[in-house]
């Protein structure tokens, strides 16, 4: 099974020897704790890659953090979907702020109990009350059993979202008022797996089953208005959740007196319109122990979901001849895909973070070599790859690109329609902000 299971299985297969692997690792930054900051290429462990789609400027973004909190072999990982006019500057604050206050809030944790822990744990309480009924502790907390300090690091978690909403909120650099942003998050610290979802990117697992076939296992769940549980939330504050006509399978939130602004998804960063209105900024975390059987993770935005399986995805990855080129083969599929299942409407952006949990060299498996067989026919079934930019990030725009979403309703959309006056209410908005100083950016 690929870079994770095989060498040398053939041309459509991870690690084949006769032929050097080649990594674009770009050099990044220091981060919070001493972590190396990636925003873009590949590694022997990850391989990561976004393309803009045809609504205008890219408003997808990632990075991964090696050696998180300053701890060697930890690792985090996170994908944001951008949405709004201003989705793009969002993505990219969320980007490389939240990674930080999560450093900052699990450096409060202590290595075993003790006294000073119970403030912590109270303020996490806090969190939660606060919150009404935001946080799905029900759902949640049965995976608090699977590891003694689970309950602590999903408190941190919770925390940093909160804060980083909340100064997101007071930051006048920032017009969030009708924009927004998803985040999907992962902390690999050792076999801990720590997960947390916040909208409608997604994380699949590919896993050994118990005939040692690989299989896809969803980490997160999309947090679509449609979700029982998300549309009693946002129905109970007055909020509306419905489908347009003309796209029937896709349901919004919209305003209780106004068909605007038709947001995709029940939870987000920003969008400050519809917080009074049930829309949250509580992730839902999760832990997963890992095992040997585990062979990489895939965090990607709703650009790949919408148009692929996540046994199609995992094929995809699982069957690329190498490791440094997996993000950018599944993106080519998407957008592939995109155009064969949704030639009327402009093809989303999209991006990739693939998560390798097993060194190259110690992937091999034998007697896989049927299995890699099957698995590369089945692929031939799936979209072939269509030309991208080759540059692996995607981080530059053309400055006179524009945010074209709104132009109609296309399958790709996050977003509808602004709400009516909704440049006097930003204005509104924005004038409480500016009470706390500072100009805000708008282009």
């Amino acid at each position: 099974m690929g870079a994770c299971c095989s060498k040398g299985v053939g041309s459509d297969g991870f690690g084949k020897e006769e032929e050097e692997e080649r990594f674009e690792e770009d050099e990044g930054r220091v981060g919070e704790g001493g972590a190396r900051v990636r925003l873009k290429g590949s590694y022997p462990f990850a391989s990561m890659y976004t393309q803009q789609g045809k609504k205008g400027i890219n408003q997808d973004a990632m990075t991964i953090w090696e050696d998180f909190n300053g701890v060697k072999g930890n690792i985090f990982c996170g994908v944001f979907d951008g949405h709004g006019p201003y989705g793009h500057k969002v993505a990219r604050h969320i980007r490389d702020v939240l990674p930080s206050k999560l450093t900052q809030e699990l450096n409060h944790l202590k290595p075993h109990k003790s006294d000073d822990d119970e403030d912590y744990e109270d303020s996490n309480e806090d969190i939660e009350d606060s919150d009404d009924d935001d946080v799905d502790v029900d759902d949640d907390d049965k995976d608090s059993n699977c590891h003694p300090f689970f309950a602590s690091w999903k408190g941190a978690f919770l925390k940093s979202y909160k804060e980083m909403d909340k100064e997101l909120h007071l930051d006048p650099k920032f017009n969030c008022y009708c924009s927004g942003t998803t985040a999907v998050s992962i902390l690999k610290q050792g076999e801990d797996l720590m997960i947390a979802n916040l909208g409608d990117s997604r994380a699949i697992l590919c896993t050994r089953d118990s005939s040692d076939h690989p299989t896809s296992v969803q980490l997160t769940v999309d947090l679509k208005p449609n979700v029982e549980s998300e549309a009693e939330r946002i129905e109970s504050c007055k909020g509306r959740v419905f489908a347009l006509p003309e796209e029937p399978d896709v349901y919004r939130v919209w305003l209780p007196d106004d068909d605007s602004p038709g947001l995709a998804m029940a939870r987000a960063f920003g969008d400050f319109c519809l917080k009074d209105y049930g829309v949250i900024s509580i992730p839902q975390v999760s832990y997963r122990k890992l095992t040997d059987k585990d062979e990489f993770v895939v965090l990607a935005t709703d650009g790949v979901w919408d148009v692929l399986s996540n046994q199609e995805v995992i094929e995809i990855v699982a069957t690329t001849r190498k490791r440094s080129r997996a993000a950018k083969a599944l993106v080519d599929h998407a957008v592939k895909a995109w155009k064969s299942k949704y030639p009327t409407s402009k093809v989303d952006d999209c991006a990739v973070i693939c998560l390798f949990l097993k060194n190259m060299s110690s992937s091999h498996k034998p007697g896989v070599d049927a299995e890699e067989d099957s698995l590369n026919s089945r692929r031939s079934q799936l979209p072939q790859a269509a030309q991208t930019v080759e540059n692996g990030g995607s981080e530059r725009f053309d400055a006179r690109d524009e945010w074209t979403a709104l132009k109609g309703v296309s399958r790709s959309n996050s977003l509808v329609k602004l709400p009516r006056f909704a440049t006097a209410l930003s204005r509104r908005w924005r004038s409480l902000s500016l009470e706390e100083g500072g100009p805000i950016v708008e282009g």
